[in-house]
């Protein structure tokens, strides 16, 4: 089979695929090989993830491994790691890609913005001056400059030396 080009429409075959009906943070927990091959760290309560339909190269979401949709659902354990987690992730991604900044934040609830609401995840989503991010707002459109194979490779490897 031939390598797919990088600038293939970002997994276009994510978007017109069946999403199936279960949630996709408990598929990758329990190691679904669909979802679970874009995870990136683990912890003993949570695990990080790549975003297959990211607002920018390097999205990553920090999840719970038990299906909580409300943050005060957590207990103080799946708190901490949570924000672990996503500390690491914005270590790795600043060794990996050397963005400019993060939007760090959750989206609690299908008003407010979550795409996935039943299962709380919190996005962890490198910045660059002048980057392309209003491309989504201002005209339904989304530029990916990496693959997500690539940003997976390349967040490993940092993950690998963060503490």
């Amino acid at each position: 089979m031939p390598e797919r080009p990088l600038w293939a429409p970002w997994r276009l075959e994510y978007i017109v695929s069946d999403k199936g009906s279960g949630c996709v943070f408990c598929a990758a927990a329990e190691g679904e090989e669909q979802h679970a091959k874009w995870v990136v760290d683990r912890g003993e309560r949570c695990f990080t993830i790549l975003n297959t339909f990211p607002y920018a190269s390097g999205h990553v979401m920090v999840a719970p491994l038990r299906h909580v949709g409300e943050l005060e659902e957590l207990d103080e354990a799946e708190a901490g790691e949570l924000l672990a987690l996503a500390r690491r992730a914005v270590a790795a991604l600043r060794g990996a890609m050397a963005p400019h900044g993060f939007n760090v934040g959750l989206n609690l609830g299908e008003v407010a913005g979550a795409g996935i609401a039943d299962h709380l995840h919190l996005h962890v989503v490198p910045r660059w001056q002048g980057d392309n991010n209003f491309m989504p707002v201002l005209a339904d459109t989304r530029v990916m400059p990496q693959a997500l194979e690539e940003t997976k490779r390349a967040l490993v490897e940092a993950l690998a030396g963060v503490a």
